[in-house]
């Protein structure tokens, strides 16, 4: 596997229907040409990822978009001119030449224009916008860098497109409330265990190897196995009077955003220090602790 800067390197294996890991302002993503049947099922296999759960579609400008769609309402328009380029992925009405491998079938296609640069001028080289769910094997947490990315999967995929390590605004970071503002009163809808409408709605998602709980209760939980070697993920408490293996706050100072950009990577750490369990406390239900705690449901689940 080669990890490399080199944009034009990574167009090269793309038009050869390879699949090439590629940074984007959220996680890494497992690309291909959306248009190549031989790409697209490299991803699935690569990840072991079920056919029934969708992919979503990265291109590089609105125009694009139109191309690949066949409705775009004027919400969905306001919603893409307000945060795109961002982490804000759209479900649409898509035209013919979207492959059904691609929407599982469905007649809806998910879109978004990734806000990083490299991936954006990446996209600009190709004549074919990017299929690229998480570089993660099915289940397991998303990559935050490259070398996450090179773990999973070693000789499996040519290429990673080394983009820095990013500030992370995932899936999520876009609160329910800031999109409230642009588009009115929204209708979540953010589980689907069969035939999802959109990716990662799964119930179980970015799941570390080490079982992990999330708790309300965070001492009394613990306290219910004084013979276990517990690490625990908090907001932002450090629970010096429990004996604990290992505690991370994500946030000491009770920021949402701060949380949310070191989640991934501090539950890499965790999985890393060979505990028997995992303990996260659940956030408050408000702004982005909202997402927080779907994200830590899908990891304990």
């Amino acid at each position: 596997m080669i990890v490399s800067s080199d944009i034009n390197k990574a167009a090269d294996f793309l038009k050869d229907n390879n699949v090439v890991a590629i940074p984007t302002e959220t996680v890494y993503g497992l690309a291909g040409n959306i248009y190549s049947e031989e790409a697209i099922k490299k991803i699935f296999e690569v990840k072991q990822r079920p056919l029934f759960n969708p992919l979503i579609v990265h291109v590089h400008s609105i125009g694009q978009v139109e191309k690949i769609t066949s409705e775009f309402p004027p919400k969905a328009r306001l919603l893409a001119n307000h945060f795109w380029p961002g982490a804000l992925t759209l479900v649409l009405k898509k035209k013919e030449i979207i492959p059904d491998l691609i929407t599982a079938g469905k007649d809806t296609v998910a879109v978004r224009i990734p806000n990083h640069p490299i991936t954006l001028q990446l996209l600009k080289e190709l004549p074919f916008p990017l299929a690229a769910p998480s570089a993660n094997p099915f289940n397991r947490i998303s990559p935050t860098q490259s070398k996450h990315v090179a773990a999973y999967f070693k000789d499996s995929i040519p290429m990673v497109l080394e983009g820095g390590e990013p500030i992370i605004y995932r899936l999520g970071s876009t609160s329910a409330e800031e999109i409230e503002e642009v588009v009115g009163l929204l209708h979540v809808k953010n589980k689907k265990e069969s035939s999802p409408d959109a990716p990662g709605m799964l119930k179980k998602h970015y799941s570390p190897r080490t079982k992990t709980y999330l708790v309300d209760d965070v001492n009394a939980f613990v306290k219910q196995f004084p013979n276990k070697k517990i690490a625990v993920l908090s907001f932002k408490e450090s629970y010096q009077t429990l004996n604990l293996f290992h505690v991370e706050a994500l946030s000491i100072q009770g920021d949402f955003k701060e949380a949310a950009a070191a989640l991934y990577s501090t539950l890499h750490k965790l999985d890393e220090l060979n505990v028997d369990m995992i303990v996260a406390e659940r956030f408050p239900e408000k702004s982005l602790g909202r997402s927080i705690n779907d994200r830590l449901e899908r990891a304990a689940n």
